[in-house]
């Protein structure tokens, strides 16, 4: 994918701080809180504001460039680049471990719907929350 082009087709400008936060999620094969991208930021020597990190993943999330997932419970937003496709999670509620779903299990569940109601459906969103085999284990 080439970050540059995705942000021209999506009439943003092409900023370090930009390219860099997409730079890191598309290399993430887990979601990623903002506090954990300004990190990495500053370890990069890209010298960029908490809020302005915020508002980058913010604009980001609303040109489709970035998916935001929110964990029930939990006070902060993780950021993933989007592919282009959707993901599910598995999350554990002990220690907070993402695991994606490889396969979508409710495509043909939107297809029955679909039928039954007349709706055209846009998408859908799943996270399924349990315990992890590390956390049933120290219960």
């Amino acid at each position: 994918m080439d970050i540059v082009d995705d942000l021209r087709r999506n009439g943003l400008r092409n900023t370090k701080c930009r390219t860099a936060i997409l730079d890191i999620l598309e290399q993430s094969d887990q979601p990623v809180a903002a506090d954990r991208l300004f990190r990495e930021l500053n370890e990069k020597d890209i010298t960029v504001s908490f809020s302005t990190v915020y508002r980058t993943l913010e604009a980001l999330t609303d040109k489709k460039l970035v998916t935001k997932l929110i964990i029930a419970g939990e006070d902060k937003a993780l950021f993933e680049y989007n592919r282009m496709g959707h993901r599910h999670y598995l999350i554990c509620l002990g220690c907070k471990r993402i695991l994606a779903i490889e396969h979508c299990p409710l495509e043909g569940y939107e297809e029955t719907l679909k039928k039954e109601t007349d709706y055209v459906i846009a998408g859908h969103k799943l996270n399924i929350y349990g315990y992890c085999p590390d956390c049933q284990k120290n219960e």
